[in-house]
C-alpha cells in the first residue's frame, strides 16, 4: 500500500470524503453534491459530519462516495481513531485505489489523518494459522491518494511524512505488546532494539547477564534470578548533531510477571504479557525521534527480565543490592517493576547528564483504581515540567493527571533493615508510595518525572477483540520532546 499526498484527485475507484463539522458544511455538501451528480437535499439529511459519522453511495458511474465526519473540534487521538475506525471497518469495501479528500481540514489534521489511516491496516491475529484474505487497498497494489487541495505544499507533506512513519513504528509497538510470553523473552526485546537501531541510524549496546553481574546491577539481577532467560539492560542512544537537548527516558521491561513468590492471582494473570510497556514506550520514541531526525540527544534505558516463580527467585524479606549502592528490602516480590527501575534509573543518572529524566511503567493496579484506562499518573516535583507533560498529554489524547510526590509519604517505603523497602503493605496510595520508591533511585534530578502507564498501556480497543497494545506514550513523548526544544 503507498499513500501518497497530492493536490488533485486521480478520479480513482472510491472516494472518500472527510469533513469537520464546521460552520460551512451545508455549502461544502453542496458542491460535492453537485460534483459527484448527487441529491444536495438527500446529502445534507443523511450526513451531519458527527464525529465517526459515515454515509456512502454509488454514482451513476458504479463509484463508491463515502464520507467521514470529524465532528466539532476534535482532537488529534479523536481524529486518528475516527480514520483508524473508517479504514479498519470498511477496508474490505474499499477499491484498490481511493481518493481521500481531505482539502477541507486544517493543516495539522492531515499528519493525523495519516496516522489513522497506516493503523487501520493493523492486524492482530500474530499466530492465526488460517490465512486471511487481505483488503486490496492494503493489498501490494493498493494506494491511497490524499487529495490536498490549496493546503498541498512542503509543511503538509511533512506533516503526512509524520504520521506515517508514526504509525509505522507505533504497529511495531503493537506487535511487541500483544505477543505472548513465550515468543517475547528479554532476549526477543534485545534483539529488536538492535534491529531497530541498526535501520534507523542510532546505537544500541546489550548489558548480559555477566556484564551486569561484574558492574553490580543487584536488583534487576534479583527480580530475573527465577528465570530461564537472562535478564539485560538494553541502552538505545540517537544523538542528532549539535543536539538542542538531552533527554533521558527509562522503561520498565518484564516481558511477563507472574508475581514471583508472591504470585498473582490466575485471573487475568495471561495479560502480564503487556508488563513490558514501559519499555515499548521508550523503544517507540527513540525509533520514532531517529526516523524523524529531531534535533535532540536521546538515551533510551530499558531494564528487562522475567518475573518467574522458581526454587532461585528472590523471595519477601530478601535484603539486595542497586547499581548506586543503595539496599533494598523486598517485601513483596510482585511489586518488582519499581525494582528494575531503581537499576535503570540509577545507571541513567550515573552514566548521563541529561536535561530531563522521564520513566514510564505499567507500575501499580493503584494507579488503575485512581485513574481507570482513560489517563495515565503524572508523578514529578517540577511544575513547569508537569505543566509541560500534561499539556503534551492534551494535545495527544495520551493524557496524564498528576498526583502528590509529597515528603509525607516517605514513610511508606521506610524500611527498618535497609535503605527502603519495595512495598508499603498498605492497601492505600500505592502508586504514590511506588513513585517515592523510585525517587530515592533519581539522585535528586531536578528535571525527572515518573508516569505510570499500567492502565493505559493496554486495554480494550474497538480494533480487537479483546485487550490489546496501545503504543501510549510514543505520541506523548515525542510531542513533549518538540515542545521543549
Amino acid at each position: 500500500m503507498s499513500l501518497i499526498l497530492s493536490s488533485l484527485d486521480i478520479q480513482a475507484q472510491s472516494r472518500l470524503y472527510v469533513l469537520n463539522q464546521s460552520d460551512d458544511l451545508l455549502t461544502q455538501l453542496q458542491a460535492i453534491a453537485n460534483q459527484e451528480a448527487f441529491d444536495a437535499e438527500v446529502l445534507a439529511k443523511e450526513f451531519k459530519a458527527e464525529l465517526k459519522e459515515t454515509f456512502s453511495f454509488y454514482t451513476t458511474q458504479a463509484q463508491k462516495v463515502f464520507f467521514l465526519g470529524l465532528g466539532k473540534n476534535a482532537d488529534s487521538a479523536q481524529v486518528i481513531k475516527a480514520l483508524r475506525y473508517f479504514f479498519h471497518h470498511q477496508k474490505t469495501r474499499i477499491a484498490a485505489q481511493i481518493d481521500v479528500i481531505v482539502s477541507s481540514l486544517n493543516l495539522e489534521q492531515l499528519e493525523w489523518v495519516a496516522n489513522g489511516i497506516v493503523l487501520g491496516q493493523y492486524n492482530s491475529k500474530l499466530y492465526k494459522t488460517e490465512s486471511e484474505t487481505v483488503s486490496e487497498v492494503f493489498g501490494q497494489n493498493g494506494q491511497i491518494n490524499l487529495v490536498a487541495g490549496e493546503l498541498f505544499g512542503e509543511n503538509a507533506k511533512n506533516l503526512v511524512d509524520k504520521g506515517i512513519a508514526t504509525a509505522e513504528t507505533q504497529m511495531e509497538i503493537f506487535d511487541l505488546m500483544n505477543a505472548p510470553a513465550n515468543k517475547k523473552t528479554p532476549q526477543v526485546l534485545c534483539d529488536w532494539a538492535v534491529a531497530s537501531a541498526q535501520k534507523f541510524g542510532y546505537s544500541a549496546h546489550i548489558i548480559d547477564r555477566p556484564t551486569l553481574e561484574k558492574d553490580g546491577f543487584e536488583a534487576l539481577l534479583a527480580v530475573g534470578q527465577g528465570s530461564e532467560h537472562d535478564p539485560a539492560m538494553i541502552v538505545v542512544e540517537y544523538r542528532f548533531p549539535l543536539p538542542q537537548k538531552t533527554i533521558g527516558l527509562v522503561g520498565k521491561g518484564v516481558t511477563f510477571d507472574t508475581g514471583g513468590i508472591s504470585i498473582k492471582s490466575s485471573t487475568n494473570m495471561h495479560l502480564m504479557k503487556s508488563d513490558m510497556g514501559g519499555a515499548a514506550a521508550v523503544l517507540g520514541t527513540v525509533e520514532l525521534a531517529a526516523k524523524l531526525k529531531l534535533p535532540v540527544h536521546i538515551i533510551g534505558v530499558v531494564p528487562t527480565c522475567e518475573n518467574a516463580v522458581d526454587a532461585k527467585s528472590f523471595k519477601p524479606s530478601d535484603v539486595i543490592g542497586s547499581y548506586l549502592g543503595k539496599t533494598i528490602e523486598i517485601i513483596d516480590t510482585d511489586a518488582e517493576g519499581r525494582v528494575i527501575l531503581a537499576d535503570g534509573l540509577g545507571y541513567m543518572v550515573k552514566n548521563y547528564k541529561t536535561d530531563y529524566l522521564i520513566d514510564l511503567a505499567t507500575l501499580t493496579g493503584s494507579c488503575i483504581s485512581t485513574l481507570g484506562y482513560h489517563a495515565a499518573g503524572l508523578f514529578t516535583n517540577n511544575d513547569q515540567l508537569a505543566t509541560r507533560l500534561s499539556n503534551a498529554g492534551e494535545r495527544t489524547g495520551e493524557r496524564l493527571w498528576r498526583l502528590p510526590l509529597w515528603d509525607l509519604y516517605k514513610e511508606d517505603i521506610a524500611s527498618d533493615i535497609a535503605d527502603v523497602k519495595n512495598y508499603s503493605g498498605k492497601p492505600m496510595a500505592g502508586a504514590i508510595s511506588a513513585a517515592k520508591f523510585l525517587e530515592v533511585f533519581t539522585e535528586n534530578h531536578n528535571n525527572w518525572a515518573h508516569l505510570d502507564i499500567a492502565g493505559t498501556a493496554f486495554g480494550d480497543t474497538e480494533f480487537v477483540p479483546s485487550r490489546a497494545g496501545t503504543a501510549y506514550g510514543i505520541r506523548l513523548l515525542i510531542d513533549f520532546i518538540e515542545g521543549v526544544l
